[in-house]
């Protein structure tokens, strides 16, 4: 089943293609592939990698921000909840010397740190 980025991706390239007139063998003899290919990508069937689609915006005259317009991002599950957290927890220094610290306690006192911070958390 093809994921939903690589339909919007398709839809696009399809759409800019019909705007400019341009056939698929056309577009196909711009980026060196066969017709077939501008198919499926258009269909969402293949992906098209970063290369190609950059090939694929300069046949079209268009920046390669153009075919993903309109695309709602959605945080990955796992990201959810994780707002407050630094992108970079190595470069923060409160981060890294949190770590340290943690890492200092005996361990047994430290799993109970650990649980408690983990009750904590949900709570909040």
């Amino acid at each position: 089943m093809p994921h939903k980025v690589d339909v919007h991706v398709g839809q696009r390239i399809r759409q800019r293609r019909w705007l400019t007139g341009m056939t698929q063998q056309r577009l196909a003899e711009l980026v060196g592939i066969k017709f077939q290919q501008i198919q499926k990508y258009e269909t969402g069937a293949n992906r098209v990698s970063a290369s190609r689609l950059w090939d694929i915006a300069f046949a079209l005259n268009v920046n390669v921000a153009h075919f993903f317009e309109g695309l709602e991002a959605e945080k990955p599950q796992a990201e959810k909840g994780l707002e407050n957290i630094p992108a970079d927890l190595v470069g923060d220094k409160e981060a890294m010397d949190l770590i340290r610290s943690y890492y200092a306690i005996p361990e047994n006192q430290r799993r109970r740190l650990f649980e408690l911070a983990r009750v904590l958390s949900d709570v909040a």
